[in-house]
């Protein structure tokens, strides 16, 4: 269920109108285990292992294929399966899979997506050198993060105000090792313009 602001079908019933209280998602009102939500689009992911997404897709964010208008209800990621958590950025979303690799679709402008470019992808695509040995992922606005199996953190995408932790203000378009933590972390998350990491030792 999802309330809020609705004028890119942001929550997914089907309409536009902002809601007040919690609404249902169209067509979701079963067979889902996880869900994110970005700045104007969210995404589910389904118990099958697939993702399916709504809201806003002028660039793509939806991962369907198409980069215009919105979607006021769920549409299948394409070609996406064997996924167990996603986390929707800004304007982008990412995906781990089982394999432990990590798929992104969306906005690229800053190279959040991590496939060495900086251009937007309507469907996912791999992050580069990330296709295994990964646990978790965290999307921000503009930056991507990743917790790598050995407990260390890689990040990706814009990096202005330093939030890939590489010791530089340089954009990245591929995954860089943040500094001092490449191995000891337990959980990370990406703010707007910012990242956390736990530590094993709390």
């Amino acid at each position: 269920k999802c309330w809020g602001s609705n004028s890119s079908g942001d929550l997914g019933d089907g309409t536009t109108t902002d809601r007040w209280i919690p609404t249902g998602v169209s067509g979701l009102a079963g067979g889902a285990q996880a869900v994110s939500a970005g700045m104007w689009h969210t995404c589910a992911l389904t118990t099958a292992g697939g993702v399916k997404c709504w809201g806003d897709r002028s660039v793509g964010q939806l991962g369907n294929n198409t980069v215009y208008g919105y979607s006021s209800v769920p549409v299948d990621v394409s070609d996406l399966s064997g996924v167990i958590s996603i986390s929707a950025g800004g304007m982008h979303t990412c995906a781990l899979t089982v394999a432990g690799g990590i798929k992104c679709w969306g906005s690229n402008s800053n190279g959040e997506l991590g496939d060495g470019t900086t251009t937007d992808r309507p469907a996912p695509v791999h992050v580069s050198g990330l296709t295994s040995g990964v646990q978790a992922v965290t999307a921000g606005i503009g930056h991507t993060c990743a917790l790598t199996d050995a407990g260390g953190v890689k990040c990706w995408g814009s990096n202005y105000l330093g939030e890939l932790g590489d010791g530089t203000t340089t954009e990245r378009y591929a995954p860089v090792d943040v500094v001092g933590l490449s191995s000891g972390i337990t959980a990370i998350s990406a703010g707007g313009e910012h990242t956390c990491a736990l530590t094993a030792t709390g």
